[in-house]
Formats: structure tokens, C-alpha cells, sequence
């Protein structure tokens, strides 16, 4: 009975696992759908299939007996309405929470790499079911637990990095690059959907022109960050500053060259269209959509065709052969596939072999893929020049408001702390005198406080010193540095990477505080553990600090965060915070600088870790 049980739930779940494949249709038609502008229907359809995907869980746990646990981030909280109304996300406030709504779940869905693993489940699962229910027939409840454990692999939770051979660890490392190959493809394209209404507008209605660049330009960054993400290629944004609000004249009216308005609303319309025409990224973008889609389609066209054509050939001569010989289809190379076993074995190797040199190049090829998207999409020298002038002009005050407010803070600890201690000591100085002659023992007794006042106060003009400029800067240099703030952290932190010498002193100095302030923050919110990498390239030194928190970091929300981002703009660096809900949070601080003439500066280098 128990054995015809586990047949009949073998059949049931090969016929199941069918419906993947239209999950995947409906993905692909939304993926379409957001090609053409039409940008709101990919997140609900990647959150529909996911019902599929729990119900095989659930089966997996009653018909296999092996429980799979959900491997998805937690969900992003809800908008919350401020005091005044309205809803905020980041420095941009909405009437209404319906679009930080759908941003954020749309970011989740995304950038959750449960739903990658999801996506290839979808399409490889149906194919391998279609043979359970010969595997339960030769292997009886066996079987089925087996398939048990293949879902848990696939779909369910990995607590942490899994360790693969090194054979395994190659293919696994090849085919993300293909999927990065792949994924850029696909921004292009989408790039290239969105790049078609601003020039269309452009010509009917240019005024609405601006807002639709805006649009497209998001896509753009998007496009840009990913390309970071996935090859390593950093791409900065292009575009110049946009024009600042218009200013009425003493009469109250806003003149536009040699037309007055009663209202800003026009005048701000024909700034942001001439800023827009004007600026040359507008157009490299329109470039780039038309060419990136072609150039990153050929570099993933022959490493896609070897890879996708050697599997769909193991599949077939191991998968579909053996159903056909099940349903005793005997058409001879039906779909391609040989009718007998001989011929399978001749043409696995070649199957196999397509599948491996199609995975040679990829990340080779998805490299060169970045440096084409910088190439079309990166900044010049004039947008780089302009950013750069309206960065300080915006920092300038922030820097002269932090400084001021640092001054305060000195100037209130050595009052509130040092000198009042010193005028306790005075005084009781004073009772020493007046009791050294006629009763020692009392003297002797003050004496010993003050002894001990000293050192107190001494103690504490250490730390308010270490406050302004740490003396370990000075004697040992950046990395020692950071491995001395690690050390004193409560995380368990690990510390890495290398300086070909020392740095400025005031770029130290801020690079300390950030990386000293963004470890607070991690432990203030239940992280565990945190790396830090310490890196100097291309006149850029480049701190990440990387922790397991539960994410959600927001600079705009967080005074923390916005004092480092200040400090920062004082020598042009820049702060750039990845922090989906569940983690992990990843800070990069970037500041320009150049290092130490002084020919006595050290080469340093370290990889620590506390304990």
C-alpha cells in the first residue's frame, strides 16, 4: 500500500511541477511588459509564483518527509505617514504610499537571491520530475524523500555560504557570470524601451520630456549599479547638476530671457527641458540604448547557445530518450535525440563538452560587457568637473556647520570635564596648604586624592584627545588603525586589504571616524559580525564595511549616517549605503586623495580578525 501511495504522489507531483512552466511564461510576458514601459506587473507576478513555490514546499515536508524551510528576506515594512501628511522615502516625499509601496517590494522580490534560485527550480524541476515516477517504481519512498531533498536544495533556506569542490565551485562561478552577461542584456533592453518616449516626446511635447528623461535615467542607474555589482566595472553617474529653483525678481514676477511669468511653474518647466537637452548624457544614453542591447547581445550570444544547447543535449539524451523509450516512441532522432543508447553515449561527450566551453568565457565576456556599458554610459570630464563643483558648493556649509559643531563638543568636554576638575584640584591644593602645618595626616590624605584626581583627569584628556585625532593615526597609519577599532568593537569584525603607504593626515582622520561611527551603528542594531576592507587604486581610497544586521539603513533617517556623509564632503569623498531589509548592509566610503610624499611612509598591509 505504501508503495502504491508513493507511486500515485509521484504522479501527482510530476504533474504539478508542470505548472512551472507557465509560472515562467507569466514572468517572461511581465519581463515584456516591463520592456514597454509597462513597469508594474513583474513584482506581482514574481510574488504570485511563489505560492507555487510554497505549496512545493509544503508537499515536499507531507509526501517526502523533509521539511523545507521559506528561504525568503523579510518582507519590507509598510510606508509610514509623517506628521504632515505625507509619506517619505529617502529625500523625496509622495501624497500617497502606493509607489514606495510597490518600489520596495519590487526591490525585495528582486534582490532577494532566493528568487534566482526560484527562477532555475521553475524551469529545471518539471524536467526532472517527469522521470519520478520510473524512480519511485525502481526505488519505492527512497525515491521520493530523495526528491524531497532536491526541493530543499533548490527552493528552501542555505543558512550560510555552502562549501563546493573545487570542479563545482568553478561552474557554479561560470554560471553567474552567464547570468550577468544575461542580466545586462536585459537592462539594455529595457534601457532601450525606455529611451524610445523622451525622444518621442521631445518631438510633441518637450515640456513633458524632462520628467520621462528622469524616468529613464533611473533605469539607467540601475543598470550602471548592477554592472558594478556584477563584474566589478564602476560606472558614476554622467548627468549634470539639475538647475536650481527659479527666483522671482524684487517685483515678484520670474523672468525667462525676455518673458515674465506670474507663477515658477512654467519658468522651472523650460530650465529642467534645457538642462535636459543640453546635457550630453541625455543623448549618450539614447546611445547606449541602441547599442548595448546589440554589443552585450553578441558577447552572450555564443557562450548562451554552447551553454543552453549542451544542457538542453544531456537533457535530451538522458531525460527524453529514456520517456520516449517509457512510451515506446520509436520515431528514429525524434526533437534530435538518437532512438538508441549507443548513439547517446557517442554524443554525450560533445554535449558536455559544448556545455564547459561555453562556460569558459563567461566571466571573461561579462567583463568586457561592463567596460562597454562604462564606455557608453560613464561620465566625462565635463560632467565630472561640473558634479564635482556642485558637490563642494552643497558640502561647503555642511563642512563649516560640522566644524563648527565640533568645536562646541571641545569646547563643552574640557569645560564640563577637565576644567572642572582643575578646579577641584586647586581647591583642594588649597586645603593642603592650610592643613600641612598643624595636621599632615589630613594633608596627606588630600594629597592622595588629588593623586588620584590627577590621574582621572588625565584619563579622561587621553580620551577627549583620541576624540580629535587618535594617536594611533599618527604612530602606526590607517590600517593599524581600523584593526585597533575592531579590536575594541563588540562584533566580531575581520579586517583586510592593503596601502602602498600613508594617506594624508586629514583624509586618516576622517576614514577612522567613519569606519569607527558605521561599526557603532552595526552593533547598536544586532549585528554579529563585520568586515573591513581597506583599498587605495586610481588616486581613490576605498573603505567597505560589511555587516550581518537586519538591514533597512537609511542616511536620510539617520544622524549618524548624515554626520559621516558631512564629514566626507569636506574633502569630496562620498558615502554609498546598500541596505535591503534582512541584510546584509554594505557601506562603501570613497574619498579622492593622494598619498604621502614623505619617502619614509611604509608599505602596510593586514588581514586580522578578533575573536
Amino acid at each position: 500500500m505504501t508503495y502504491v501511495r508513493a507511486v500515485g504522489r509521484a504522479f501527482a507531483l510530476a504533474a504539478f511541477a508542470l505548472l512551472s512552466w507557465f509560472d515562467v511564461l507569466v514572468e517572461l510576458l511581465t519581463f515584456a511588459l516591463l520592456c514597454l514601459g509597462l513597469v508594474f506587473f513583474l513584482g506581482p507576478a514574481i510574488e504570485w509564483t511563489r505560492h507555487r513555490s510554497t505549496t512545493a514546499r509544503a508537499l515536499a515536508a507531507r509526501w517526502c518527509g523533509v521539511e523545507v524551510e521559506s528561504p525568503y528576506q523579510p518582507e519590507p515594512p509598510e510606508p509610514e505617514r509623517e506628521r504632515d501628511g505625507w509619506y517619505r522615502d529617502g529625500n523625496t516625499l509622495y501624497k500617497r504610499a502606493f509607489w514606495i509601496r510597490w518600489s520596495r517590494r519590487l526591490t525585495w522580490v528582486m534582490e532577494d537571491p532566493a528568487a534566482q534560485r526560484e527562477f532555475g527550480w521553475q524551469l529545471v524541476n518539471p524536467l526532472l520530475t517527469l522521470l519520478l515516477p520510473v524512480f519511485v517504481l525502481l526505488g519505492g519512498p527512497m525515491a521520493l524523500r530523495g526528491y524531497g531533498h532536491w526541493t530543499r536544495w533548490w527552493i528552501g533556506r542555505r543558512p550560510g555560504a555552502v562549501a563546493k569542490i573545487g570542479a563545482l565551485r568553478w561552474v557554479h562561478q561560470r554560471l553567474d557570470s552567464l547570468g550577468h552577461q544575461l542580466g545586462i542584456f536585459a537592462l539594455s533592453v529595457v534601457l532601450t524601451a525606455f529611451a524610445v518616449w523622451p525622444v518621442a516626446l521631445f518631438l510633441v511635447a518637450p515640456p513633458m520630456a524632462a520628467r520621462t528623461v528622469r524616468w529613464s535615467r533611473d533605469i539607467a542607474n540601475t543598470l550602471r549599479r548592477e554592472v558594478g555589482n556584477w563584474t566589478g566595472v564602476r560606472i558614476l553617474s554622467p548627468y549634470l547638476p539639475p538647475p536650481p529653483l527659479p527666483t522671482p525678481r524684487p517685483d515678484g514676477l520670474f523672468q525667462v530671457g525676455n518673458q515674465l511669468y506670474e507663477e515658477p511653474w512654467w519658468p522651472m518647466q523650460l530650465s529642467r527641458t534645457r538642462w535636459v537637452l543640453r546635457d550630453r548624457a541625455t543623448w549618450r544614453d539614447v546611445l547606449a540604448a541602441v547599442v548595448l542591447p546589440l554589443g552585450s547581445g553578441l558577447l552572450a550570444l555564443p557562450t548562451a547557445v554552447l551553454v543552453f544547447g549542451g544542457f538542453l543535449g544531456l537533457i535530451g539524451l538522458w531525460i527524453w530518450r529514456p520517456i520516449m523509450a517509457v512510451w515506446n516512441v520509436t520515431w528514429p532522432w525524434f526533437f534530435g535525440v538518437p532512438p538508441d543508447t549507443g548513439h547517446a553515449l557517442a554524443l554525450t561527450p560533445l554535449a558536455l563538452g559544448a556545455f564547459l566551453l561555453g562556460l569558459v568565457p563567461t566571466a571573461f565576456l561579462a567583463r568586457h560587457a561592463g567596460k562597454l556599458a562604462r564606455l557608453l554610459l560613464g561620465p566625462t570630464e565635463a560632467s565630472r568637473l561640473a558634479q564635482r563643483v556642485e558637490r563642494l558648493k552643497q558640502t561647503r556649509t555642511d563642512v563649516t556647520v560640522a566644524q563648527a559643531a565640533e568645536l562646541r563638543r571641545i569646547e563643552r568636554d574640557l569645560h564640563d570635564g577637565i576644567q572642572s576638575r582643575l578646579v577641584a584640584m586647586g581647591m583642594k591644593l588649597g586645603a593642603v596648604e592650610a592643613l600641612v602645618d598643624h595636621d599632615p595626616a589630613a594633608a596627606k590624605r588630600l594629597a592622595a586624592e588629588l593623586r588620584s584626581s590627577s590621574a582621572e583627569a588625565l584619563t579622561e584628556l587621553r580620551v577627549l584627545i583620541r576624540g580629535i585625532h587618535p594617536p594611533v593615526l599618527s604612530e602606526r597609519g590607517l590600517l593599524d588603525a581600523v584593526r585597533a577599532i575592531a579590536l575594541d568593537s563588540p562584533l566580531k569584525a575581520e579586517v583586510t586589504g592593503s596601502l602602498p603607504g600613508r594617506v594624508e593626515e586629514p583624509v586618516e582622520a576622517c576614514a577612522y571616524f567613519a569606519v569607527s561611527e558605521l561599526l557603532g551603528n552595526a552593533a547598536k542594531h544586532g549585528s554579529r559580525r563585520a568586515t573591513i576592507d581597506v583599498s587605495f587604486a586610481d588616486d581613490l581610497l576605498a573603505l567597505v564595511v560589511t555587516d550581518d544586521g537586519p538591514g533597512g539603513a537609511d542616511p536620510a533617517r539617520g544622524s549618524g549616517l548624515r554626520g559621516i556623509e558631512r564629514r566626507l564632503g569636506g574633502f569630496d569623498g562620498r558615502l554609498t549605503l546598500t541596505s535591503p531589509i534582512g541584510g546584509p548592509t554594505r557601506a562603501s566610503v570613497e574619498i579622492p586623495c593622494q598619498l604621502d610624499p614623505e619617502p619614509s611612509s611604509p608599505k602596510t598591509s593586514t588581514s586580522s580578525e578578533t575573536a
